[in-house]
């Protein structure tokens, strides 16, 4: 029935609101036993009777036990108009990871899934501390500007203060500065993320610096940009 003035079968004159972007949320963790196991992904059947696809990095595809056995996984799922996708990980920090990397603009769930076939979560954050380009440009898909762009937009996004690996390959004394100003300033309020670009800032400037030093300074650099 039109309304008042209406015509029949009228839209309304409020636009419908957009459809969402990929999202990494819903599904985030799958046990059941292993049907099948493909060359890039699993097929899981749940207890409830409902099978699952699974797309898996190739460290975690060689690592599945025999099929009809049982195996947990971490789930990300990826949302789009036309399709729901699962990628799966051994663990939350490759989950984690994964996510991060698909946030770099450009940078797919395929792509992402490459880089994590080819490298721990560890290796990755050691690696873009580092601004190892060559090994970013070992993974399939991705050349040397596609890499300087992962470098830029995971400088902050992986938690490489806590990577052994890095922290191994760095002086004893510079990353104890390193930990103890991050608590610091995380026990000032401070968010983790904030704090360690900060405190990478400062230390790269001055990397002789004591934690008292450090704090000052990083807390003078936070305050710059406010």
């Amino acid at each position: 029935m039109a309304g008042r003035g209406g015509r029949p079968g009228a839209r309304s004159r409020f636009a419908r609101p957009a459809a969402p972007g990929p999202r990494t949320t819903m599904i985030a963790y799958l046990t059941g036993t292993l049907l099948e196991v493909g060359e890039s992904s699993c097929l899981l059947l749940t207890e409830g009777g409902t099978g699952y696809e699974v797309a898996l990095p190739a460290t975690f595809l060689s690592q599945l036990p025999d099929k009809g056995e049982q195996v947990e996984i971490y789930i990300a799922t990826i949302v789009r108009e036309d399709a729901l996708d699962l990628y799966g990980f051994a663990s939350w920090d490759e989950r984690t990871t994964f996510q991060a990397l698909i946030s770099v603009p450009k940078l797919g769930p395929k792509t992402a899934l490459a880089m994590l076939s080819m490298y721990t979560p560890d290796d990755l954050r050691t690696i873009t501390a580092s601004d190892d380009l060559t090994a970013l440009k070992r993974v399939p898909g991705i050349g040397a500007k596609t890499a300087q762009t992962i470098l830029l937009e995971l400088k902050y996004k992986l938690k490489t203060v806590d990577s052994p690996a890095l922290v191994t390959s760095l002086k004893d004394q510079a990353a104890s500065v390193l930990r103890d100003a991050l608590t610091g300033l995380t026990n000032l309020g401070y968010g983790e993320d904030e704090a360690a670009k900060a405190l990478e800032t400062v230390l790269g400037a001055e990397p002789d610096l004591d934690v008292t030093s450090a704090l000052r300074a990083a807390l003078k650099h936070m305050a710059g940009r406010r």
